[in-house]
């Protein structure tokens, strides 16, 4: 039986390599010699260059948008439509977390949009803002926000601050 603490021992143990930019390597298959198009008839991808012979998808840009049918009524067209999409008229809601407001800022401050988004908490569009329980809170601040979760709620108040909807 063979030692463990052997180093001329042959197993997985002994046979570690150090990661270093020279030992990496491409997954078996991972690359791929480009299709040489138009080099010769002898080269396989010769005279149409695997296109075969005229026709829309041969010539250059060419191909159809997508859903296209060849002029025949494509089926999300062909399909009836029914009901109401929101989409267009969604509330975009933006989210802050109560762990994020103690490093930006001072005990007994307002947060409310804009002092979010002047400490870049907050970006882009939003038509509401809602306060998440995620991470913890040690200070006391006054919240003026559209939502509150009930467990951020909890962690607000147990730190002395107040919440105004």
């Amino acid at each position: 039986m063979s030692d463990p603490s052997d180093p001329s021992d042959s197993d997985i143990n002994s046979q570690r390599i150090i990661m270093q930019l020279h030992n990496y390597s491409p997954n078996p298959g991972a690359k791929r010699r480009v299709k040489r198009l138009g080099c010769g008839e002898s080269s396989g991808h010769g005279k149409t260059a695997c296109k075969g012979n005229k026709g829309q998808k041969a010539r250059s840009g060419s191909g159809t948008r997508v859903g296209f049918e060849g002029g025949q009524m494509p089926l999300h067209r062909r399909l009836p439509k029914r009901g109401f999409n929101n989409f267009d008229f969604r509330d975009v809601v933006g989210t802050v977390n109560v762990g994020d407001l103690d490093g930006r800022f001072e005990a007994g401050a307002v947060i409310n949009e804009e002092s979010l988004r002047k400490s870049g908490l907050l970006n882009g569009r939003c038509d509401k803002v809602k306060l998440l329980a995620d991470g913890e809170v040690e200070k006391a601040f006054t919240i003026e926000l559209d939502k509150v979760s009930a467990a951020a709620r909890a962690k607000i108040e147990k730190a002395g601050g107040t919440i105004k909807a």
